[in-house]
């Protein structure tokens, strides 16, 4: 299943792209399962391990890690954001 992943802000920085498209493996289904599995990926990846404050949309609405992925969903990653 292929999604678009999108990555903001000081994500994108330590990443090094804005985004890619992404063949999912088996077994990664929802966000959590994602962030995790790009996680793995080591170095600039880790940013979005796990204990850090990540916050993500499927389709531009916020979710949670436990909501569902599914094919040509556009996924975003970003940190939280403050403003005034």
């Amino acid at each position: 299943m292929n999604v678009k992943v999108l990555y903001f802000a000081s994500l994108r920085e330590a990443i090094g792209q804005p985004g890619e498209e992404l063949e999912l493996p088996a077994g990664v289904a929802t966000v959590g399962a994602l962030r995790a599995h790009l996680a793995a990926r080591g170095n600039g990846w880790q940013a979005l391990a796990g204990g850090r404050n990540v916050r993500a949309a499927v389709n531009q609405r916020m979710v949670g890690a436990d909501e569902p992925v599914a094919a040509g969903d556009e996924v975003a990653f970003f940190p939280p954001v403050t403003g005034g």
